[in-house]
């Protein structure tokens, strides 16, 4: 640019960054500049002590001072020379039939033609980032490459933050230690859980993670395009990123990302062998051969069941990513819920006739679909409450069993699921709570008042509902009940006449004493104070 206008360096070279020209004829123009400009003046006001006008200019951050002559001054006055000398300000001189304009054009169109340098540069690197990706070693030919491209060093790393390719003298285990640092707090990549210098608090991942050093500068992109990353790329080197680097580095990003979604297809139809593993597992469970073929099927996969005694989790769908790479993880599909169905329906069938009516019949045939458990795992009993404390929300827990248990040991881990408690939930305890421990809370309600309605409408005798309490929980003697109520025995047997008037019913039967029971204890639990379910005495 020099050689092109003509300037004529006074006081050392304008070798740094000139981001554009400006004129000025003010004492004091760093208001209006933003720095790394060339100035340009007549120095129409400026005379004697020129010290203060200098150090104004280098606080500002402007890259030289050119002073016109011929107009205010014959020649470059001596005290700038010495000022600028002193502050070390790049000074020139402009001879008098080289026009401001002259200079103006001469910068903008150096600065266009290495635009255009950049650009054809950057054009040409995600050309050979392109051709490296269509290698047969694919994601990690991008990461030689890219490498290459920004005079540094490259790695990939899987979702758990672990190297999986790195170049030479990569420095990756920094980035890896960062990501770790932010995963969750038990190893699940959640929503914002990672910043980076925008986005965390809106509860999207943000474009990418710097990390900056002496000697090191670091950039981390996570990889894929749902909301958790299915993998992470970072690049470093020794001198901060150009805006042409951070260009290839995006484009990287963006052919690594399109092997990963590719490569979610293969971990798709990994997911229909493991959910068809699962469904012969249910279909065989009382055939020995029934493990041996499941077994079969996935060892070509290089996976493989855990040995019994196993636990079966049921987890809500949106856990499978965080799961599945920790432990054998099935949907289950369309053969395991009929499995599934058929067996609540089997369980449904032995019990009293009201409790497989309507509602409940229908909530028989539903949990086996949404918006039940979607998730199955299989797991030994020493990792199961670790592979459940991986996500966070509702996890049913079966008892250990054998593979030919395992239809039983899936009802027992969806029954848990669906009990309506938060965090892990073994089947276990439920069963301890007793039989309504096992049954949905809403559907239990629904019965207890549909059986109750009789003698909850019966004016305002409430004693009737208090005296079937006392008469079941005295196992129907009558003088114990009545001493319980502190009544006459007589006044019970008129009570209990009415109650079989209204309910239609026959109080000596078993089985209409069981569901009264059942009912009596619903409404305990749904007045209870808090949410733990009693007896109805």
């Amino acid at each position: 640019m020099v050689r092109r206008t003509g300037l004529r360096p006074l006081v050392g070279t304008l070798d740094s960054v000139v981001r554009w020209v400006a004129v000025s004829e003010l004492e004091d123009p760093t208001p209006y500049l933003e720095g790394d400009e060339l100035l340009l003046t007549t120095g129409m006001r400026l005379e004697g002590d020129f010290s203060q006008y200098v150090a104004r200019l280098v606080a500002r951050g402007v890259a030289g001072l050119a002073l016109g002559v011929g107009l205010s001054h014959e020649e470059v006055p001596p005290a700038l020379l010495q000022a600028a000398a002193a502050a070390g300000l790049p000074l020139l001189e402009v001879p008098r039939e080289t026009p401001f304009i002259a200079v103006g054009k001469a910068v903008s169109e150096l600065l266009a033609a290495e635009q255009y340098e950049e650009i054809t540069r950057a054009f040409a690197a995600q050309g050979r980032l392109t051709r490296a990706a269509l290698r047969p070693e694919g994601p990690y030919a991008v990461i030689d490459r890219l490498a290459k491209e920004v005079g540094g060093w490259a790695a990939l790393l899987d979702e758990n933050a672990e190297v999986r390719h790195a170049t030479h003298g990569s420095k990756a285990e920094a980035a890896a230690r960062e990501l770790t640092r932010l995963r969750g707090e038990h190893g699940v990549w959640r929503k914002g859980a990672w910043s980076g210098r925008q986005g965390a608090s809106s509860g999207r991942l943000p474009a990418s993670l710097a990390l900056s050093g002496p000697d090191e500068h670091v950039v981390v992109q996570p990889l894929g395009g749902g909301p958790r990353p299915r993998g992470f790329f970072a690049v470093g080197a020794s001198r901060a990123f150009s805006p042409v680097t951070h260009t290839v580095i995006n484009a990287a990003g963006s052919l690594l990302t399109l092997a990963v979604e590719q490569g979610g297809a293969q971990r798709e139809a990994e997911r229909r062998v493991r959910s068809a593993v699962l469904g012969l597992l249910l279909a065989g469970a009382k055939e020995p051969a029934g493990e041996e073929r499941a077994r079969a099927v996935l060892a070509p996969l290089g996976e493989r069941l855990p040995e019994e005694p196993v636990v079966v989790l049921a987890m809500a769908a949106d856990t499978l990513e965080s799961v599945e790479p920790h432990a054998f993880t099935a949907r289950l599909t369309e053969g395991g819920q009929h499995a599934l169905t058929a067996r609540f329906a089997e369980a449904d069938s032995r019990g009293p006739a009201d409790l497989r009516s309507g509602a409940d019949r229908r909530g028989a045939a539903e949990r086996s679909k949404g918006p039940g458990a979607a998730v199955v795992v299989l797991v030994g009993t020493e990792g199961a409450e670790k592979v459940a404390a991986l996500v966070g929300g509702t996890v049913g827990m079966s008892s250990p069993g054998a593979y030919g248990e395992l239809p039983g040991a899936l009802d027992q881990a969806r029954r848990a699921f669906e009990s309506g408690h938060d965090g892990l939930v073994r089947f276990a305890d439920l069963a301890g709570q007793g039989l309504l421990g096992l049954l949905d809370p809403a559907t239990a309600q629904a019965f207890a008042s549909a059986l109750l309605a009789p003698l909850t409408r019966y004016g305002s005798r409430a004693d009737l509902i208090e005296s079937l309490r006392a008469y079941l929980g005295s196992n129907g003697h009558w003088d114990a009940a009545a001493q319980r109520l502190g009544i006459h025995r007589h006044t019970l047997r008129y009570r209990m006449k009415r109650v079989t008037e209204l309910l239609g019913r026959d109080l000596d039967d078993p089985g209409v004493r069981a569901e009264l029971w059942i009912a009596l204890a619903a409404t305990a639990s749904a007045c209870a104070p808090d949410s733990s379910r009693s007896s109805p005495s």
